[in-house]
């Protein structure tokens, strides 16, 4: 994709490039590649990042900014440009992005997914696959993918938080990609059903409350658990106590009918073996 440089006096992104790349070069960057492989990325997010061709991820944003030595009210200034950009530029992700933030402060995550496995757990190769179904250029979905690796970084915090996901058995063969990638991907989910609380609601339950969408919940402790939700047009967030009361409510139901983790693990490992032969 050709990169287009947008004018810093015109446009909000252009002028977050702008501010960027001047933080770069007094801190001693001279070149994109230096400050690349300082941040284990490729150049052309720097790049197209200085340009406003692009907006990268929160998470290495800040590590940008921290390894220029940005801090105080400059720091402040350039995050909140950021989020002015990502809100005009993605409206959709802006009305989410309360969830992301709840998501990385919470001290218990409690996960429905009826449909596709959880974002918080997904392989790279499988967030792919997915993203590459809603007919997105490379660019939006190679952004895509990396937002949502970037929130799985909560899982390895030295004090992680208590995640409990509940998986509807069909979501272990719902073809998502290759059968390697959904191979791939149940051996990551048997790899962290170790150290979070993974259980699966097996295919012979019948209908239950829970058939009727995803449901994502976040705990803080400094206030109402947080509500998301996944929609076929658009995704709803709500603090609501009613609301919250009764998808908790719902998930407390369907967890009722998952199987314990040590049976929930060998039905994924048999997941694994039917990926691996294809079947």
């Amino acid at each position: 994709m050709v990169s287009r440089e947008r004018n810093p006096e015109t446009d909000a992104r252009g002028l977050l490039g702008e501010l960027l790349k001047l933080a770069r070069l007094e801190a001693g960057f001279r070149s994109q590649a230096q400050l690349s492989e300082i941040l284990q990325t490729d150049r052309t997010n720097i790049t197209r990042t200085e340009t406003g061709d692009r907006l990268i991820n929160g998470t290495l944003m800040g590590e940008w900014l921290t390894q220029c030595g940005v801090s105080g009210l400059a720091r402040a200034a350039i995050e909140g440009l950021w989020r002015l950009s990502k809100a005009w530029g993605e409206p959709a992700k802006a009305r989410t992005a309360p969830w992301f933030e709840t998501e990385a402060a919470a001290h218990t995550l409690r996960y429905w997914a009826p449909q596709v496995i959880p974002g918080i757990v997904q392989t790279k190769a499988y967030a792919r696959a997915l993203f590459g179904t809603m007919g997105h250029d490379e660019a939006k979905i190679r952004q895509d993918v990396e937002d949502r690796i970037a929130r799985q970084s909560i899982l390895a915090q030295p004090e992680p938080p208590t995640v409990i996901i509940v998986l509807d058995e069909y979501v272990l063969h719902r073809p998502i990609g290759s059968p390697e990638i959904m191979r791939e991907q149940c051996e990551r989910l048997l790899q962290l059903s170790e150290s979070i609380v993974i259980q699966v609601v097996p295919r012979d339950v019948g209908a239950h409350p829970g058939l009727g969408a995803t449901i994502n919940l976040a705990a803080t402790g400094t206030g109402p658990e947080l509500l998301g939700s996944d929609g076929l047009v658009e995704d709803t967030l709500t603090n609501n106590p009613v609301l919250v009361r009764k998808a908790s409510a719902t998930f407390d139901s369907v967890r009722a009918e998952a199987l314990p983790r040590s049976a929930s693990r060998r039905v994924i490992s048999e997941a694994i073996e039917i990926h691996g032969t294809g079947r």
